[in-house]
């Protein structure tokens, strides 16, 4: 059977080599799905993440997928001769520099939306574990330790007040699912709400606020969802941290640097919060080493950010973020702009 270029030769229709089609460089692991997305498009050249070539994107890409995982920097985006867009799965892209893609003329897309359920899912599966004392009874447990009941004891979730930090589309989710699980209360900040993402919150049962401090001081669980910007950084430091109640729950499964994490460990060395819960750290993947201090209090749950690695939602979104590669590929704006 003839190639593909062989037989276009044959029609007199020359058949483009790899070097005149936009180039796509994955630069992080994606799910398969995902990938045979890409596969299937013919009118690509497509770099993988264990491809000899993909350190030569800042000279052939014309667009770059990323996760998490990858830091486009001002000297990346500098050096690139080619490219046109940048597209990071999930809502956070501050692993991207948005000013100099921006004087670059460089697109920047993300997925806002897609990883909400997920990061939901875990939000509460923290809260649940940290308010029944799961990991410190488990480690306890695994340590030789026999365990006594009425020392042991939890604290119960149901009709408790959930606080968001942030109200975008995971912090609504948390809410119908806080609501539907616990019977309980939500109240929220966030200076850039949205009415359309909170239609379908019960309305009696959620309530916003001026101030950040009006949340801390009411939560029985405070959950952060807002993303990493120069006004956000370190939003929850010391003065934030001794407006909640002193047997409060944090949680943070949004972006490392929004928690201070110093004076997070001087509240709990004061005796203060019930738990906490941190799937993002300043520090990324965390180790036993990064976190030892942390580590040192029990009711400490941390993991590697994980919030939206479920199998489903890394189809999912895997899938809409290459879509809107593809036709960032073909000229075509799909999908989210950020930049």
């Amino acid at each position: 059977m003839a190639s593909q270029s062989t037989a276009a030769a044959v029609n007199g229709t020359p058949s483009p080599s790899s070097s005149d089609l936009p180039a796509i460089f994955v630069l992080d692991p994606y799910h398969a799905d995902a990938i045979a997305t890409l596969k299937a498009a013919k009118d690509i050249d497509l770099v993988l993440p264990g491809d000899a070539r993909r350190s030569r994107y800042h000279d052939e890409a014309t667009v770059l997928v990323i996760r998490s995982e990858s830091r486009i920097s001002r000297d990346d985006i500098q050096k690139c001769r080619k490219l046109q867009a940048i597209v990071k799965q999930g809502v956070g892209t501050d692993n991207i520099d948005h000013e100099a893609a921006r004087e670059a003329g460089v697109k920047v897309f993300n997925t806002p939306g897609l990883n909400s359920e997920s990061v939901a899912e875990l939000s509460i599966a923290m809260a649940l574990a940290l308010a029944r004392r799961l990991p410190e009874v488990d480690r306890r447990l695994r340590g030789g330790e026999a365990i006594v009941r009425s020392q042991t004891l939890g604290v119960s979730l149901y009709g408790k007040t959930l606080g968001l930090v942030g109200m975008g589309a995971i912090a609504s989710v948390l809410a119908r699912k806080w609501i539907g699980a616990m019977d309980g209360h939500v109240i929220g900040y966030d200076p850039y709400f949205s009415e359309a993402l909170w239609s379908s919150v019960p309305a009696g049962r959620f309530r916003r606020v001026a101030e950040l401090d009006d949340v801390l001081a009411a939560a029985d669980v405070v959950s952060i969802h807002t993303p990493l910007t120069s006004s956000t950084r370190n939003m929850i430091s010391a003065p934030q941290l001794g407006k909640m109640k002193q047997d409060a729950i944090l949680l943070n499964a949004a972006r490392g640097g929004i928690v201070n994490e110093d004076d997070l460990l001087d509240t709990l060395k004061a005796g203060r919060l019930f738990g906490v819960g941190l799937d993002a750290m300043v520090v990324e993947p965390p180790t036993a080493q990064t976190c030892e201090a942390l580590l040192d209090f029990p009711r400490v749950l941390i993991t590697p950010h994980i919030g939206a690695s479920t199998k489903d939602n890394q189809s999912r979104s895997g899938v809409a973020a290459v879509e809107i590669a593809l036709g960032a590929a073909r000229g075509q704006e799909l999908g989210n702009r950020v930049v």
